[in-house]
C-alpha cells in the first residue's frame, strides 16, 4: 500500500516537471520521500 502511494507519487512529481507547476513539485517530492523512510524505517521494525 505504501509502495503504491509512494509511486504516485514520484510519477505526479514527474508529471509536475514537466508541466512546470512550480513549488508542488518539490511538497510532492518530500511528501515521497517520507513515506519512503517511513516504510523502510517500520519494515526495518517488523523484521527486529
Amino acid at each position: 500500500m505504501i509502495w503504491t502511494i509512494f509511486v504516485i507519487l514520484v510519477i505526479l512529481w514527474l508529471l509536475g516537471l514537466l508541466g512546470h507547476v512550480g513549488n508542488l513539485i518539490h511538497i510532492v517530492l518530500v511528501i515521497a520521500v517520507i513515506v519512503l523512510i517511513y516504510n523502510l524505517l517500520t519494515s526495518r521494525r517488523g523484521v527486529s
